[in-house]
């Protein structure tokens, strides 16, 4: 299989994978807030929330 024959979830790194991978590198431990942060702060899109207020006036 070639690395086209990915889905749009396997392509993406988990949380988990992310902090392995900086630990193993870069001898850092990070949190997920931080990566989120950094996310966010390069645009990449993240997921829908699903822990969501069932009333949209809470």
């Amino acid at each position: 299989m070639s690395e086209l024959d990915l889905t749009a979830a396997e392509g993406k790194a988990t949380y988990e994978e992310i902090k392995d991978y900086v630990l193993e590198h870069m001898g850092l431990k990070v949190s997920s807030l931080y990566i989120a942060q950094v996310k966010q702060k390069y645009g990449m899109i993240e997921r829908e929330n699903y822990n969501l207020p069932k009333l949209k006036n809470s």
